[in-house]
């Protein structure tokens, strides 16, 4: 593979430029890790990001309300990994320990800086895993957080 693929990441303002070092997943743990293991979740699009942020929004005023950022991150292709399986369980909500396990498992293996996961959210497309702790990490370009604002009728 050649070339670079753009990834995106929603934040609220507060938390954009520390979302870039996976420290929440790191204390919280998610879908793909386990509480202990820093990792940037990011989407293939602005689109599905903004999807998979409205999912934690308990209540969608909140979705005006915030003062969110968008950051592109470019990877470049031959750096991330495209399992071929992933655990049965990988969709259930909540998320399972097999697919935490899965994902700090290729952390700890070093095989490579970006991790290519389907979405529960989006059937049919795609979520990266970043590890910021890769030596390639380096090479990925991270862009300056841009405000990124909800429609207002989302929150009707």
């Amino acid at each position: 593979m050649t070339g670079h693929m753009t990834v995106w990441r929603l934040d609220s303002r507060r938390f954009a430029k520390a979302s870039v070092t996976g420290g929440g997943a790191f204390r919280f743990g998610g879908r793909w890790n386990l509480p202990g293991t820093r990792v940037i979740y990011c989407a293939e699009s602005r689109a599905l990001a903004a999807m998979e942020s409205m999912v934690h929004v308990e209540d969608f005023d909140d979705l005006t309300a915030v003062d969110w950022r968008a950051t592109a991150i470019s990877i470049p292709r031959g750096a991330i990994v495209c399992p071929p399986r992933f655990p049965q369980s990988w969709r259930t909500y909540p998320y399972t320990p097999a697919t935490q396990q899965f994902g700090s498992d290729w952390v700890r293996s070093q095989a490579s800086a970006a991790l290519r996961v389907p979405s529960a959210v989006v059937p049919g497309e795609f979520n990266y895993l970043i590890n910021p702790a890769h030596p390639d990490f380096a090479a990925l370009k991270i862009a300056s957080a841009k405000r990124f604002r909800f429609d207002f009728r989302l929150a009707r």
